[in-house]
Parts: C-alpha cells; sequence; structure tokens
C-alpha cells in the first residue's frame, strides 16, 4: 500500500473515532447538566449504543451490500449523524432526546463495519497494514479527550448548548 493511500486510511480511523470520543463520554455530563437527567436515563441513554449495534445490520447492512458502496454509505451516514448531533444540542428534555441519540446510534454504529470494510478493501496484506491504520482511531478517540479536558469545555459546561459556545 503506498504512503498516501496509508495516510488517508489512517485520516479517516482517526476521525471515525475522534467523532464518537468527543461527544460520547461527555453525554452524561451533558444529560445530568442541561436535561437535567436521572441515572437511570442516563442509563438508558448509553444503552442506546448497544441497540443500535443490534438493530443497524438489518436496516444499513441490507442497503450497503446491494445497492450502494461502502463510502458513499459512510459518507451519507456522518452527514445525517451531523445533523443529529447538532439537533441533539437543541433539544430541551430527555423525552425527545432518546429517539434522537437513539437514531444517532443506528445510523453510527454501521460506520464502524464500513470503515473497516473499505481499509481492508484497499490493502494486499490487511493482518500486517491494518493494524498500523486502526490504531489512528485510538488515538482518535484519546485525542478527542484531551482536547475537551484542556479547553475545560465540559467543565464550563460549555457542552451544553450552541449558545454557549462562543462564550
Amino acid at each position: 500500500m503506498n504512503i498516501g493511500i496509508r495516510v488517508k486510511l489512517s485520516t479517516m480511523m482517526f476521525l471515525e473515532f475522534f467523532i464518537w470520543g468527543a461527544w460520547f463520554v461527555t453525554m452524561g455530563t451533558y444529560l445530568t447538566v442541561t436535561l437535567k437527567a436521572t441515572g437511570t436515563q442516563n442509563a438508558g441513554a448509553y444503552a442506546t449504543q448497544s441497540l443500535g449495534a443490534i438493530i443497524a445490520p438489518f436496516v444499513i447492512g441490507l442497503i450497503a451490500d446491494k445497492y450502494f458502496s461502502a463510502q458513499r454509505i459512510l459518507g451519507v451516514l456522518h452527514l445525517l449523524g451531523a445533523a443529529s448531533l447538532y439537533y441533539a444540542t437543541t433539544i430541551a428534555d430527555f423525552d425527545k432526546f432518546y429517539p434522537n441519540i437513539l437514531f444517532y446510534m443506528i445510523i453510527y454504529m454501521p460506520t464502524l463495519a464500513l470503515v473497516n470494510s473499505v481499509s481492508f478493501k484497499q490493502m494486499q496484506n490487511p493482518s500486517k497494514e491494518f493494524p498500523l491504520i486502526r490504531v489512528f482511531g485510538t488515538a482518535g478517540w484519546i485525542i478527542a479527550g484531551i482536547v475537551i479536558g484542556l479547553l475545560g469545555w465540559e467543565k464550563a459546561e460549555r457542552l451544553c448548548s450552541p449558545s454557549k459556545w462562543h462564550q
């Protein structure tokens, strides 16, 4: 695999997990502080990850395998996900937040398999090449947490709503 493809795949993997790490860890704070969610509601919101992983193959898997390339579906799912996460910041109560985050997880969970599929198709020797690409996903998750921590966004409650982003 040439260096250009390696860099592109590493960047894709970094961004895939940076996205997830940027909001998933801090969702509990957002729910508790902004939406005044209970512990049970927090648990329910985090459980959407598992529900998404169970439901998504039935919805997205059938479409991805038969009608469209993995890259196109990956792009569409991430654009829908961006809109869903933005919408989540405008929601004022948990009862509206929950179905939105469930929808997001249903469309996000297939992207984890799709980035692997895209990567494997570009590799001559996946057993040797994939670990060096996949490690950038782990780095993305870690760096998202470090950035949020260093900027103090969670402590300053800047994760709460778009109106607080510019403060």
